[in-house]
């Protein structure tokens, strides 16, 4: 199968929020998802541009995204932090996420990045499986912690 690995482009955004919904719904939190094609538009392309992403493409299609953005961090300075990697289900095991995950290495590399993280659930085997044959570490003692927004907008200092 012949696909190609590129940057995204606002014209990408209906396909990429299509995707990000098809994994909310893999990881099974199909009402998760609130971000708009606005939200996408001003955050990966607008002044604010916070996120990169590259799109595999098969046949002018957009069929697998990886998003990712720099994060700081006091250990090692600059960081990629993927936030998804994501395929949709009929293209999965054509190397797609294969190419995509490579892609984000890559431009870490080329961006001398000391470390590229993200979060994987622990019951998703088959991810976990692939990036440890890339060598990467899975921690098993760090948590992932958050506040979501109802919790910040009841915080009183």
């Amino acid at each position: 199968m012949d696909f190609k690995i590129r940057f995204a482009t606002p014209e990408d955004l209906e396909d990429m929020l299509e995707l990000i919904q098809e994994l909310a719904v893999y990881e099974k939190e199909p009402d998760a998802v609130q971000v708009t094609l606005e939200d996408l538009h001003k955050y990966g392309f607008g002044d604010q541009a916070l996120y990169k992403c590259f799109v595999a493409e098969v046949e002018n299609k957009v069929v697998g995204m990886a998003l990712f953005y720099s994060r700081f961090s006091t250990w090692k300075g600059e960081t990629v932090h993927l936030e998804d990697l994501i395929v949709t289900d009929s293209m999965r095991g054509k190397s797609i996420g294969k190419a995509l995950f490579e892609s984000v290495i890559m431009y870490a590399k080329t961006q001398n990045i000391k470390r590229v993280e993200w979060v994987v659930l622990d019951w998703n085997t088959n991810a976990i499986d692939f990036y440890e044959k890339y060598g990467a570490t899975v921690f098993k003692e760090w948590r992932t912690v958050q506040l979501n927004e109802d919790q910040i907008n009841h915080f009183n200092s």
